[in-house]
């Protein structure tokens, strides 16, 4: 059993992790644009709009993670299928 990430693995877990900076760097720009409307006192029904926006971006990089914690899971040739399905339960189960 090889515990070692391959180099193939470590640039896919580059790549995720710069795709989630990025995918977070544009929620943290749409809460700062929440904050600016609120600053102009923009309505609250076009402000409640981008809300929504920022959280479904928010809950789509929160799905990535997720995933990503289970491909670790699924890729951890230490533990047998029924410890790997535990696992996958148990992080669902604590993170959703």
């Amino acid at each position: 059993m090889n515990d070692q990430i391959t180099p193939a693995e470590s640039v896919q877990l580059q790549d995720q992790q710069q795709a989630m900076l990025k995918r977070l760097a544009r929620v943290e720009g749409q809460v700062r644009g929440i904050q600016a409307m609120i600053k102009r006192g923009e309505d609250c029904e076009s402000i409640a709009q981008q809300f929504s926006a920022a959280r479904s971006a928010l809950d789509k990089a929160y799905r990535l993670m997720l995933t990503c914690l289970i491909e670790e899971a699924m890729h951890d040739q230490t533990q047998d299928t029924d410890e790997t399905l535990a696992r996958v339960r148990s992080i669902f189960t604590k993170y959703t």
